[in-house]
């Protein structure tokens, strides 16, 4: 009896019906097959949903859009429920890093048949089936891509303008926010984290909600930037009155007990069509709750739009200047939280330097039909990479950012969260914001906790959630934000302790495994941060990174970045210059000779405050 007969008659089946129960994920590409950087050629793009139409400032001020018609990107057809950033975190099953693809898979065969299309992982490499992960700068085979991408996301979940673009790169997707988005691509977590440290990480944030606010009725006639700023500042602590022409302030919507509902990026348009006008960047998963809560509060004197046509992508890294130079010299000269309304290789684009991730940047808004052919374009210079939420975390984490839901929520005043320096000094004179007598006693006097920076000794990081106790055992915070930092080297952490507590150089433990683990109270942020200052020099580029995914550092815990702890928005991050006028576009240069898709495969690889200077208030 021959083998392929035995087989038949064990299993009781044919050899078509083998072939039939095998999933497509069974047969992984060998890496020595050619690949191609060329899209593939059925890879189906999720569709776009008709988004209420947002108005050139020159032409007219922008259509009023109902609060609930948020995204244009709803591909599922059905509304994504409002949810705090801390809700909205990648599901379990998905980060855990747990082989999820083997449901359906035959039953192990004789290795005599196995594809020869597979390979033995190098040592330190996980096979992508067991991972999820796929090509970084590399596009996936046609038939996978197109299957995959025609799929559209997951019931419930919205896609971004760039779901196909994640989809064709193999990106191992997750729920967030409401959406289906990226949370790694082949290289993994780690090296992604130092790609965007060496050269230049590309994000898609398309999910951060992106509004104009403008005057109405009687205020109309008024105009001017002091009629809407004054409305805005009944909403938040900033000084957005002082704010020039083309600046970006981050600051926070405070409730009436001073909690924090959202933290945000507020930005004053250039141009005359910009006046009485501002561009509003908030959290993907506090943006409905947001909108509704502006609204609310200035009805009949503002009102607010949604920009759901429009997609976020941010480009972070010290070569994100020099790349972008190569499309638009003068974007390069932009300093540190302006932003320039400028046509980009024919895009119209709204262009601010901050970024979350502490490296020097670019946020970059843009209508959703035209975001993807602009990522292609970015990711054809050599220094470019796309990079997931996973990364996207650690590298906030290490610039001391915090992350709505998590680090900041409506029970946490901006004292205790030790955002103070956010909190204009002209403010704070006539104390006219939300609970400003509350906030203003908790300045003078001070308060029973405070968010600190934490250092535990050894390679076992703290997550969330993670008790802190003192040398006598005794409770005194806890984590609420943790993990590994590839570029400190160890583990780090954010968390909340007593004040009494908080010092630098305070040891705690951290309550590991039912043990205390040794660890002291560290400074924030843990990297110094890079904010690009006119006149300042690029640095050259770094030594390119590993070109093969590098093995994660283990710990009692597992692989240090599989697990992505909830990167809602932005915090201080996602902000756009509100000026979409033609008259105060400019045209962007043609790049120069930017590097291959070819050559980009084979070259792998704390921006937080605002200007008031004249205030003098503390910065970060």
């Amino acid at each position: 009896m021959g083998l392929g007969q035995w087989l038949c008659r064990s299993f009781k089946c044919t050899p078509t019906d083998r072939m039939d129960k095998m999933s497509k994920k069974d047969i992984t590409p060998s890496d020595d097959e050619p690949q191609t950087d060329e899209p593939a050629a059925e890879v189906a793009v999720a569709p776009e949903v008709e988004a209420p139409e947002v108005v050139a400032p020159e032409e007219a001020a922008p259509e009023e859009v109902p609060v609930a018609e948020t995204d244009s990107a709803d591909v599922s057809g059905e509304p994504a429920a409002a949810s705090s950033g801390g809700e909205d975190s990648p599901s379990e099953e998905a980060t855990s890093g747990s082989d999820d693809t083997s449901e359906g898979k035959p039953r192990a065969r004789p290795r005599a048949r196995r594809s020869r299309s597979r390979r033995k992982p190098r040592s330190g490499e996980k096979n992508a089936e067991e991972t999820g992960r796929g090509g970084s700068n590399e596009s996936a085979p046609k038939e996978a891509a197109s299957a995959d991408a025609n799929d559209g996301p997951k019931k419930n979940l919205r896609a971004t303008a760039l779901w196909g673009l994640h989809k064709e790169r193999r990106a191992r997707m997750v729920a967030f926010a409401g959406y289906e988005m990226p949370v790694q691509y082949k290289r993994g977590i780690m090296e992604e984290h130092r790609h965007t440290r060496n050269r230049a990480g590309l994000f898609d944030v398309s999910h951060m909600g992106q509004a104009f606010l403008t005057l109405e009725g009687a205020n109309a006639s008024e105009g001017g930037h002091e009629a809407i700023a004054a409305l805005v500042e009944e909403l938040v602590p900033g000084n957005i009155r002082g704010l020039k022409v083309g600046g970006v302030r981050y600051t926070m919507l405070l409730n009436d007990d001073g909690g924090i509902i959202d933290d945000l990026m507020i930005t004053r348009p250039e141009g005359a069509a910009g006046e009485g006008m501002l561009f509003l960047v908030v959290n993907a998963g506090c943006k409905e709750k947001d909108f509704t809560h502006i609204a609310g509060k200035l009805e009949g004197r503002a009102k607010l739009t949604v920009a759901g046509d429009r997609a976020l992508i941010a480009l972070q890294g010290p070569q994100a200047s020099r790349v972008m130079g190569r499309y638009a010299p003068f974007v390069a000269e932009m300093p540190f939280m302006t932003a320039k309304a400028c046509r980009i290789e024919g895009v119209e684009c709204i262009v601010s330097r901050c970024g979350y991730t502490g490296e020097d940047g670019f946020e970059i808004s843009l209508p959703n039909e035209q975001a993807e052919g602009f990522a292609r374009k970015l990711l054809t210079q050599r220094d470019v990479a796309l990079v997931g939420l996973g990364a996207r975390d650690s590298l906030r984490l290490e610039a001391g950012l915090c992350l709505y839901g998590h680090d900041i929520d409506e029970k946490t005043t901006p004292v205790e969260a030790n955002l103070v320096w956010a909190i204009a000094k002209r403010r704070k004179l006539d104390r006219d914001f939300p609970a400003a007598e509350k906030i203003m006693a908790q300045i003078e006097d001070g308060t029973a906790r405070r968010r600190v920076g934490i250092l535990p000794e050894g390679k076992a990081p703290a997550r969330d959630g993670t008790n802190i106790v003192d040398s006598e055992g005794n409770i005194i915070g806890k984590v609420t934000s943790g993990g590994f930092g590839p570029t400190v080297g160890g583990p780090i952490a954010m968390g909340y302790v007593d004040t009494a507590q908080s010092d630098e150089g305070t040891e705690v433990g951290l309550m590991v495994r039912g043990q205390s683990r040794p660890a002291k109270i560290a400074p924030l942020p843990f990297i110094p941060p890079k904010q690009y200052r006119p006149g300042q020099e690029v640095p050259e580029p770094a030594e390119k990174p590993a070109a093969e995914p590098v093995e994660e550092p283990a710990s009692e815990e597992g692989v240090e970045g599989e697990e992505v702890q909830a990167e809602d928005v932005t915090s201080e991050a996602n902000v756009v210059e509100a000026s979409t006028t033609e008259a105060g576009a400019v045209e962007a240069s043609t790049p120069e000779e930017p590097a291959s898709a070819e050559e980009a495969e084979q070259d792998p690889d704390h921006d937080q405050g605002e200007d008031e200077e004249e205030d003098g208030d503390e910065r970060p």
